[in-house]
């Protein structure tokens, strides 16, 4: 039991990484919160594994993260998981698709962070260690994709955002990595091949972009979670952690 003892947050939990990651850190012992701004995503994954509990929560209201920071424990660990995907190359951006994403991928993240560090330092001081993990892409600072402009810009962000807060909280048992999966079967992404003009195509295409010859499932990213947020980790800190299938290599 990883987690054992520990209050873990969970943004984007409906589904996904999200859901398979909160489902996986219950199993090894944690308390798990969480939230989705979708309840109906949201229904019924409390009655999966003992120890999560789910709460409603939309990242780009202010008001419900402070609340809900007001309403919780100190939390041991927190996984910002909600992320947006927009198609397309800058010529194509306006500036309304681009607030929303760096809001969604980005400022919610800001956020987040701000709201519970306070209580993850104490968390800290009193156990040796505490950790965030935030959600990037190997679409990022690492490798550039086809027509994501806005996401790989904001996943890029992501991956700074995660090592400021860790260079500023090393000292004082905080940790913050980000997590950089390749391509992973989630409804997500079935949503986006579904709307493409040919749909078959368009999925031997995410294939092929991982070198080992499939997509990435939520179980093959979820025990990196786990890893991240747990005292296995506890010497980790500042890094863009790749689970991407040979992309890199």
């Amino acid at each position: 039991m990883r987690l054992e003892g520990k209050t873990i947050l969970v943004t984007a939990a409906g589904q996904g990484i999200g859901r398979a990651s909160a489902l996986k850190c219950a199993a090894e012992g944690a308390r798990v919160i969480a939230t989705d701004i979708n309840q109906e995503t949201l229904a019924g994954l409390g009655n999966q594994a003992k120890g999560v509990e789910t709460r409603r929560l939309d990242v780009t209201k202010p008001e419900e993260i402070a609340a809900l920071a007001a309403d919780l424990p100190p939390l041991d660990g927190l996984f910002n998981c909600v992320g947006y995907v927009h198609n397309g190359t800058i010529l194509g951006l306006d500036d309304a698709a681009w607030a929303f994403c760096v809001d969604v991928n980005v400022t919610s993240m800001v956020r987040m962070c701000r709201a519970f560090l306070p209580g993850m330092l104490e968390r800290a001081a009193a156990t040796g260690t505490a950790s965030i993990v935030n959600m990037s892409s190997m679409c990022s600072s690492i490798k550039g994709f086809v027509n994501r402009a806005a996401y790989g810009t904001t996943k890029a962000a992501v991956i700074g955002l995660s090592k400021s807060i860790a260079i500023d909280f090393v000292g004082k048992g905080l940790r913050c990595n980000a997590l950089c999966p390749g391509t992973v079967d989630t409804p997500s992404l079935r949503g986006r091949i579904a709307a493409a003009p040919d749909p078959e195509q368009a999925e031997k295409d995410f294939i092929a972009r991982q070198p080992i010859g499939r997509l990435a499932t939520t179980d093959d990213i979820a025990p990196m979670v786990v890893y991240l947020l747990s005292d296995d980790s506890r010497f980790v800190t500042g890094q863009a952690v790749s689970v991407d299938g040979g992309v890199t290599i």
